[in-house]
C-alpha cells in the first residue's frame, strides 16, 4: 500500500493483530459506545490498565474515537477512520482472489486445465 491511506491501513492492521484489541472492537460493535471502565468490565483476559493501553493503540490507529465527558472517556468504533481503509484494502485483496476463483470455475476452465496438465 502507498500514500496516506496505506499508512493508515498499515497502522490499523498492526492494531488488529492483537486478539485483545479485536475483542475490544467486538464489544464496542455490540455496545456502540462505552467508557474505558465499562470496557474493562467486559474484557476478562486483561486488567483495566491494559484495556486503557489497548484503547490508546486503537485510537492512534484511527479505529476508535474518544469522547470526553467530565472525568470519563467514552469510546466508539470510528467508521470513517482507518476502518474504512482496512475494508478497502481487504476488498482489493479479495477482489483479485475472487476473480481468479471465478475464472477457475467457469465452464471450460476445467478442460483447459486438464489439457495443460494431461
Amino acid at each position: 500500500m502507498s500514500g496516506l491511506r496505506g499508512q493508515s491501513a498499515d497502522l490499523a492492521f498492526d492494531a488488529l493483530a492483537d486478539p485483545v484489541r479485536r475483542e475490544i472492537l467486538a464489544v464496542l460493535g455490540d455496545a456502540d459506545e462505552l467508557s474505558a471502565g465499562g470496557l474493562a468490565e467486559r474484557i476478562s483476559s486483561v486488567g483495566r490498565t491494559a484495556v486503557s493501553t489497548h484503547l490508546r493503540v486503537l485510537r492512534l490507529a484511527g479505529l476508535v474515537t474518544e469522547r470526553r465527558a467530565g472525568r470519563f472517556r467514552y469510546y466508539a468504533i470510528d467508521p470513517d477512520g482507518a476502518a474504512a481503509d482496512v475494508i478497502a484494502a481487504l476488498r482489493g485483496l479479495f477482489h483479485g482472489s475472487l476473480a481468479d476463483v471465478r475464472r477457475s470455475v467457469e465452464p471450460g476452465a476445467g478442460e483447459s486445465l486438464r489439457a495443460a496438465h494431461g
